[in-house]
């Protein structure tokens, strides 16, 4: 009986020996990632300290005013090119244009507006002359009641409480 209680001291001894290596192997995994995230910090600042110091050299090479100079001869150089072809176009269209492409242009546009049942100048006449629907909407909007406008506001707040 004796060499049982002497086995089954060491067994449980094995046993606290066992969950307390696993402790330390937790410890020990915890403070594996603990110095891995410090080498991550480390090498983040020395690569902000490298990106830091080439902001700064190149802000002392770049000279603001000359930038500026620069762009505001850009700019104006764009829009004489823009000018000059704009030119060019209307010189190239007025050259090739022939005198009756507008009779005929005009002619097109009769056709397929009267092709699809529209006459321009009757539809003209008969359009509103009081606003657009959006201009009407918001009259009727100012005459209905504030009650109303409560009433919408009731409703609103029961439909986010059902939310």
């Amino acid at each position: 009986m004796g060499a049982v209680k002497v086995m089954a001291k060491s067994l449980i001894r094995t046993r606290h020996s066992i969950t307390k290596f696993y402790a330390l192997r937790s410890q020990l995994q915890a403070v594996s990632l603990r110095i891995q995230t410090m080498k991550s910090t480390q090498t983040m600042a020395q690569a902000m300290k490298g990106v830091t110091k080439a902001m700064g050299q190149m802000n002392r090479k770049m000279n603001l005013p000359a930038v500026q100079r620069i762009m505001r001869e850009f700019e104006m150089q764009n829009e004489r090119m823009e000018m000059s072809s704009e030119f060019m176009s209307d010189a190239m269209d007025d050259a090739f244009e022939e005198e009756d492409e507008e009779e005929e242009t005009e002619e097109l546009v009769s056709q397929v507006l009267d092709e699809i049942g529209c006459n321009l100048n009757t539809e003209l006449v008969q359009a509103p002359a009081g606003g657009t629907a959006a201009q009407a909407a918001e009259k009727k909007a100012q005459t209905e009641e504030p009650a109303s406008l409560d009433g919408d506001l009731e409703a609103r707040l029961q439909n986010l409480r059902k939310m």
